[in-house]
């Protein structure tokens, strides 16, 4: 495992369990939630997909569960890979309850296991911001590439990168030059929500933010077909774009 994955681990393995029940409620509640109405669950990202039952879907740094749970509920076979123990026991927790399988693999993205998992998915999937967890964005985009069944789907929906010149989102990270290719230390996404004291105490991650045209480049030089790029408002300011979501097919 790469140093700065080493890096974001520890942060997302400080009180992460306990963050998602604090947050997101006990893994019971959570999976009633998720069994009453899992097409609400996943929001937005039920557009994008044709169809979930027998799908085999990786869910790329998918945290806690929240949208693999309802994928499952579904009926698409989902395997998440992430880099926190914490979020598997959670998730997996609330599939029990849930009574759905998934599969969590712990462990760095950029170090899946490809004799097992190569050509092996319809879909691979992620969103809630994480490109800004890889400092090479091409590296990245050649695995889920290599995760993909010829004329399999990525789906990556993540924070817009006007986020680089202006907290739209109030994560409250650092801003910088849009076109800055820096990597710098900042608090994990949920540090804001712990009191101070436990939050000067947690971890920092290590990012690197794109700009557009990095990102679309990167899905285009990788194999990719992009097929749809679609920008979504802030959550904090419907007149600004806060996230955005590529569809690509594997060539």
């Amino acid at each position: 495992m790469i140093d700065y994955s080493k890096q974001n681990k520890k942060a997302w393995e400080y009180n992460a369990y306990d963050f998602w029940v604090n947050t997101s409620g006990k893994p019971s509640d959570r999976a009633k939630k998720d069994l009453e109405n899992p097409m609400r669950m996943l929001k937005r990202y039920v557009n994008y997909f044709d169809t979930y039952e027998g799908i085999k879907i990786a869910n790329i740094c998918g945290s806690c569960g929240k949208k693999a749970i309802p994928l499952a509920i579904l009926g698409s076979e989902v395997t998440i890979f992430d880099i926190s123990e914490d979020n598997k026991k959670y998730a997996l927790e609330v599939a029990d309850e849930a009574n759905v399988d998934i599969n969590f693999i712990v462990g760095d993205v950029l170090e899946i296991d490809m004799n097992k998992y190569e050509e092996y998915f319809e879909v691979v999937f992620m969103e809630g911001g994480i490109l800004h967890y890889f400092h090479d964005i091409n590296q990245f985009m050649k695995i889920m590439h290599q995760l993909l069944k010829p004329n399999g789907r990525m789906i990556c929906s993540d924070f817009h990168p006007f986020q680089k010149i202006s907290d739209m989102l109030e994560l409250e990270q650092p801003t910088m030059s849009y076109f800055s290719t820096d990597a710098f230390e900042g608090e994990m996404a949920h540090a804001r929500f712990f009191p101070d004291e436990i939050r000067r105490q947690m971890p920092l991650c290590s990012y690197r933010k794109y700009t557009i045209s990095e990102i679309i480049n990167a899905v285009i030089e990788n194999g990719f077909t992009l097929n749809r790029f679609d920008e979504h408002p802030s959550w904090t300011n419907e007149n600004v774009p806060g996230e955005f979501t590529i569809i690509a097919k594997k060539n």
